[in-house]
């Protein structure tokens, strides 16, 4: 499957990496063709990874991954052009910060309706880079989210989820429900400070 990855940091170089592993045709997205980062990354990765501007990498995808800090990703959209997503999935990883205020739009959903024909859907912003893509590196079953307006597109993820070692992937409702995953990042700093590592997630016990 061709997928595009939005940002050049480490969660963006981090999921494009594993998607390459699992056998999928990549390009990074980045404000430049040229991005120093993302042509480091392609001749890392190998054959099945390219490079390209964000309206590239838009064009190029059947799914989408926003990688890009949450304070950008907005203006990164823009930058692709909204009508470059129409019909795609759109993956939104990223948090913003601080959150939105309390009661307005998550970032999720100002992305949904930046682009309202795209199918986003807001899922992996609750671990760290390193879980995102291997939750086996924590003992037990630990859970996962998904938000969106499109059952679909989440039947997609999740399954793209589930062959990056998720076992539960829960759906949490449209893309309303972003508001509370979101929300989760102050928590998720707080245990961070705690802890003394970001290696943790959230286990759901019935």
């Amino acid at each position: 499957m061709n997928i595009a990855v939005l940002g050049t940091g480490s969660v963006g170089a981090t999921i494009a990496s594993k998607l390459v592993s699992l056998g999928h045709d990549v390009m990074m997205g980045s404000r430049t063709a040229g991005n120093e980062k993302a042509v480091a990354w392609a001749e890392a990765a190998g054959a099945r990874a390219r490079t390209g501007t964000f309206a590239d990498a838009a064009g190029f995808g059947a799914i989408v991954f926003n990688c890009t800090k949450g304070g950008a990703s907005l203006e990164v959209i823009r930058a692709a052009g909204p009508g470059a997503f129409d019909g795609k999935i759109l993956v939104d990883v990223a948090n913003s910060i601080p959150p939105p205020p309390a009661g307005s739009p998550s970032l999720g959903e100002q992305i949904q309706q930046a682009c309202p024909a795209a199918r986003v859907v807001k899922s992996l912003n609750t671990v760290n880079a390193p879980i995102m893509v291997d939750p086996g590196q924590l003992p037990g079953t630990h859970a996962v989210f998904v938000s969106g307006n499109d059952a679909d597109a989440k039947t997609q993820v999740s399954a793209l989820l589930r062959s990056f070692g998720w076992r539960e992937v829960i759906d949490l409702g449209d893309i309303t429900t972003a508001r509370q995953v979101e929300a989760y990042l102050g928590l998720w700093l707080a245990l961070w400070k705690a802890l003394g590592t970001m290696a943790f997630n959230i286990a759901i016990v019935r």
